[in-house]
């Protein structure tokens, strides 16, 4: 069998493997919403290239290519984060064709070269082919168009390779955030020496200039970086997945911690104690729960301590986003992590509700932390006591509800420690994915719609309300939830079971 061959039968295989998922028909669903999202991202694209072509067009002191060029840093940094949403790497997709007689490294090339072909690199083309044809073809020819495109292309590769290295790495051990965000510093580092944001983008205008107008030294240079960085990749990917595959550990007795004041609470009291103590022994919940702690304190730091998002939507919108990070990143999983001893969970009767409270007071209590880390905020006049307190008890009452949803609608098992080469995870479920899209940015629409008919203070009050109402009634919609879980239970526990 030849590469080219190789390929096109593991592009088909994935095709089939997305079909024959658990989760297929709610991810059909779902993807339909993504597309919609897409197609308004298309547009928003194609809105600020129209924008972008006129600032060029009437500027005097730069050309088309040095204007676009100038904001490199940021199109590489939100392509980069943006790619956490939605693409997988390619060790997660090794594991079936591990012991079949390949070449060594036949696959993790095919699977490379899907992610260098993949329509997802072209999407920023919404933005560049519009401003190119407004903008440079009529003023300085079609060569010098393409070579804009193309200089483009080369980066947006670079980036997609750089985050599937980037995305391994930190599967492996979390610390690997400090390469990833140091890299992106080194890209802004012009703007932070100067406290000037001119000389950066003064530095990568030139870049562009000399891209665009076909200069094949610079071309070469993104050409040999992109060939470093897959070459690392290939290595990289085969190296941790094989890793998995053959690793053993040996039993070691460690202690236990008992939780004793968790007594009092019964039943629930012990899947609090099981939360914590899965936190604590298990890799892939270890790492979320970290990483999203992390996310919270550095959030609260940028937005007790700088002044770039002082403004009323933006205040607004970060208070929301860093109260409803454990619920994004650890409650949309419900029951996925559970999905590995299911079986264990079912032998009582209503042992689930138990969970499904333990889970909800627990990350209840979480949001203490970022209400905690958002006080000196308070105290520089951001923020009011109140607006901190309605949020999170919206995030509380409202949000946990919309997440605690997914109990219900979950039934594919995440590995507890596994990373690589397990079936299951979020690039597997585009459901989560539009659950999390909403609880970002409805809740938003409805903070400025209250606060815009009852006035800052009114508004917050409404809020406040509705937080408690649901916080009142957790009993009653859990056990909705529980008894809408009991319902789909065979088809849930089918696939945990399958997907484990």
């Amino acid at each position: 069998m030849t590469k080219f061959e190789l390929f096109k039968a593991l592009r088909l295989h994935k095709k089939l493997s997305e079909r024959r998922s658990v989760a297929w028909q709610q991810n059909k669903a779902a993807k339909i919403l993504l597309m919609i999202g897409a197609g308004f991202t298309i547009m928003y694209l194609m809105f600020f290239a129209v924008i972008m072509a006129l600032a060029a067009n009437n500027s005097t002191t730069v050309t088309a290519c040095e204007l676009m060029y100038g904001f490199t840093p940021f199109i590489l940094l939100i392509d980069f984060l943006m790619r956490f949403l939605m693409q997988q790497t390619p060790s997660q997709l090794l594991k079936p064709y591990s012991l079949l007689p390949l070449r060594k490294y036949d696959c993790v090339d095919c699977f490379l070269a899907t992610s260098l072909l993949s329509s997802g690199n072209l999407i920023w083309f919404a933005m560049f082919i519009p401003y190119a044809i407004m903008s440079i073809v009529f003023v300085e020819g079609i060569w010098v168009a393409l070579a804009f495109l193309l200089g483009f292309y080369l980066l947006i590769l670079i980036n997609s390779q750089w985050y599937l290295l980037m995305r391994t790495l930190i599967n492996q051990h979390i610390a690997w955030w400090g390469l990833a965000i140091f890299v992106y510093l080194l890209l802004f580092s012009l703007w932070i020496i100067n406290l000037r944001i001119d000389p950066m983008m003064d530095t990568y205008a030139c870049f562009g200039d000399r891209l665009s107008h076909g200069n094949l030294l610079f071309f070469a240079l993104l050409v040999i970086l992109l060939v470093i960085l897959i070459a690392i990749n290939r290595r990289v990917q085969y190296k941790y997945t094989w890793k998995e595959l053959t690793q053993s550990k040996a039993t070691k007795l460690k202690h236990v911690s008992r939780l004793p004041f968790l007594d009092r609470f019964g039943e629930t009291g012990e899947y609090v104690k099981l939360e914590v103590k899965s936190i604590m022994r298990n890799k892939n919940m270890r790492n979320s729960f970290i990483f999203a702690n992390v996310i919270v304190l550095m959030l609260s730091l940028i937005i007790s301590f700088t002044d770039i998002y002082d403004n009323r939507f933006m205040n607004t919108f970060w208070a929301v986003y860093n109260f409803a990070i454990y619920g994004a990143m650890i409650l949309v999983k419900v029951m996925c992590n559970e999905g590995n001893y299911i079986d264990c969970l079912i032998v009582r009767k209503e042992n689930l509700i138990s969970l499904l409270r333990a889970k909800y007071y627990f990350y209840s209590a979480m949001l203490l932390i970022p209400l905690i880390l958002m006080i000196p905020t308070l105290i520089m006049g951001k923020y009011t006591l109140l607006q901190l307190l309605a949020v999170m008890l919206f995030t509380m009452g409202v949000e946990y509800c919309v997440f605690l949803q997914m109990a219900v609608y979950n039934k594919q098992t995440i590995p507890l420690n596994t990373k690589f080469i397990g079936k299951g995870g979020m690039e597997n479920n585009s459901m989560q994915v539009v659950v999390e899209l909403l609880v970002f940015f409805v809740p938003i629409i409805f903070i400025m719609v209250a606060t815009g008919l009852f006035g800052e203070t009114g508004g917050m009050l409404v809020i406040l309300a509705i937080g408690l109402l649901f916080i009142a009634t957790h009993r009653i919609w859990i056990r909705n939830i529980y008894q809408r879980l009991m319902k789909r239970r065979y088809v849930n526990f089918e696939g945990f079971r399958t997907s484990r």
